[in-house]
C-alpha cells in the first residue's frame, strides 16, 4: 500500500541506508474500506447512549457516515507534503519525517508521538518549528524536525521481533539521529512519546541536550511527606489522575492480550475508531481534535495494519516494567520541561522532582488536553522553543 521513492531530490547528505518513503494507498484498500463501512453493524446502544461505558453509537454512526465520505487522497497529499524516509535500525524498519530548518544553527529536535497516534500527530507543527521565522517567530528558535512512527506504530510495521520496549526504542532514536549526522539533538514527547523522551533522559547519550514532554507519568511513593507537599490544585490533579485511570481499560488489554484485540481492530475500521476513543478524551466533552484529525490518524492506522504492533507495545512495555522494579526507581538527570494542559493527565510537580532530578522548565495551559499538538499546536510549538531557549541561556 505504500512503496519508496528511489529518484526524490536532496539526500546527498543521507546515509545509503536511508531511504525516500512515500505513502500511496491503493484505490482497491480505499475501496475496500469504504464497503466495509457500508456493512457497519453496530452493537445494541447502552440503556443511556453517552460515553459513560465507552464509545456511543450515536458518536460512531456520524463518524462513520464521514469517514466513507472522507477525502484520504487530500490527507495523503497533506502527508507527502513533507519528505519522509525509511530505515531499518536494530532489524526494525523505522519510517520518519525529516525537515531541514532553512536557518542554520537549527537544533536537531525528535517529535516522539502519542498512543493510538504517529508521526501524523505533528503535522501541523512542523512548519512553525522548522521556519519560525515565516511563522511570527525568531530565527534563533528554528529547529531541524524528526519525527519516526515507533516500531509497530504507523509505517514502522511491520515488528519484527520481540523486546521493543521504551528503552529500546530511546535508542534507535539515538541511533536515527547520529545516522542523519546529528552530535547533538533533543526530543519532545507526548503520551508514548513522553515515555520515550524519559528514557532518553535516562540513556543520556553523548549529544543529547534535553526532553521536554507534556507528562511526566510520577505517581504517589506512599510516603506521607509527598503529601504535605503538595498544593491546592495538586488535589485536583490527583482526582483527575484517578478518572484518568480508572477509564483506561485499554491499558489492561493492551498490555495482557494485545494480539486478542487486534484481530478484531484489524479487521473491523469502526472497531479500530471506536477503540481510539483517547482522541475524545475518553468522552468526558473537553477533546478539541476536530473528527476530520481523528479520521486521518485512524486511516492511517488502518491502511498501515497498525493495531497489532501498537497493542503489543504495550505488553514489551509492561514485561519491561516488571523488570526494572526488581533493580529500584530510576531518575531521569537530562535537563526536562514540562507543559501541562488543563484537560490532561495532570503530572504533579513533587511525584515528577522525585524521578527526574533536573526540571528547569514547567508552564500550565488553560486549554488543551492529552492531545495537544492536535488541539493546541502553537501553544505546544511555543512552549518548546522556550525550554530549549533557556538551555541556550
Amino acid at each position: 500500500m505504500h512503496r519508496t521513492v528511489e529518484d526524490m531530490t536532496n539526500t546527498t547528505t543521507l546515509s545509503t541506508d536511508i531511504r525516500p518513503f512515500r505513502v500511496e494507498v491503493d484505490q482497491a484498500e480505499l475501496d475496500d474500506l469504504v464497503e466495509r463501512l457500508a456493512r457497519t453493524r453496530l452493537p445494541h446502544p447502552a440503556a443511556v447512549d453517552d460515553w459513560d461505558s465507552g464509545t456511543p453509537n450515536h458518536y460512531l454512526r456520524d463518524a462513520v457516515d464521514q469517514w466513507r465520505d472522507f477525502d484520504w487522497r487530500a490527507a495523503e497529499e497533506r502527508i507527502n507534503a513533507f519528505p519522509h524516509f525509511i530505515t531499518e535500525i536494530d532489524g526494525q524498519p523505522i519510517h520518519f519525517i525529516h525537515v531541514r530548518s532553512p536557518h542554520p544553527d537549527a537544533t536537531p529536535l525528535i517529535l516522539a508521538h502519542t498512543y493510538p497516534g504517529s508521526s501524523v500527530d505533528y503535522l501541523d507543527m512542523i512548519g512553525p518549528l522548522t521556519d519560525p521565522v515565516a511563522h511570527g517567530g525568531r530565527a534563533e528558535d528554528a529547529f531541524d524536525v524528526v519525527v519516526p512512527d515507533a516500531p509497530g506504530y504507523g509505517f514502522s510495521n511491520p515488528v519484527t521481533e520481540t523486546g521493543w520496549a521504551m528503552a529500546r526504542v530511546a535508542r534507535a532514536y539515538d541511533e536515527l539521529m547520529h545516522r542523519l549526522g546529528y552530535s547533538e539533538y533533543g526530543i519532545h514527547g507526548s503520551d508514548n512519546g513522553a515515555l520515550v523522551a524519559r528514557e532518553l533522559g535516562l540513556q543520556s547519550p553523548e549529544g543529547f541536550l534535553g526532553l521536554h514532554v507534556l507528562q511526566l507519568f510520577s505517581f504517589p511513593s506512599g510516603d506521607p511527606s509527598e503529601f504535605e507537599r503538595l498544593e491546592p490544585q495538586d488535589y485536583a490533579g490527583l482526582e483527575h489522575m484517578q478518572w484518568f485511570q480508572s477509564v483506561g481499560g485499554y491499558n489492561t488489554m493492551n498490555a495482557s492480550r494485545p494480539q486478542t484485540v487486534a484481530v478484531g481492530l484489524s479487521d473491523s475500521p469502526v472497531a479500530l475508531l471506536a477503540y481510539s476513543e483517547l482522541f475524545n478524551s475518553f468522552g468526558n466533552g473537553t477533546s478539541l481534535v476536530p473528527l476530520e484529525k481523528i479520521l486521518t490518524e485512524v486511516s492511517v492506522n488502518w491502511f498501515a495494519n497498525a493495531a497489532a504492533g501498537m497493542s503489543r507495545s504495550y505488553l514489551e512495555n509492561a514485561r519491561a516494567d516488571a523488570a526494572s522494579d526488581e533493580t529500584g526507581p530510576q531518575v531521569n538527570g537530562a535537563p526536562t520541561g514540562v507543559a501541562v494542559f488543563k484537560d490532561d493527565f495532570q503530572t504533579i510537580k513533587v511525584f515528577a522532582e522525585r524521578d527526574n532530578s533536573n526540571i528547569v522548565h514547567w508552564s500550565r495551559f488553560e486549554e488543551g488536553g492529552h492531545y495537544a499538538a492536535l488541539e493546541v499546536p502553537d501553544a505546544v510549538v511555543g512552549d518548546i522553543r522556550a525550554f530549549f531557549a533557556s538551555l541556550r541561556g
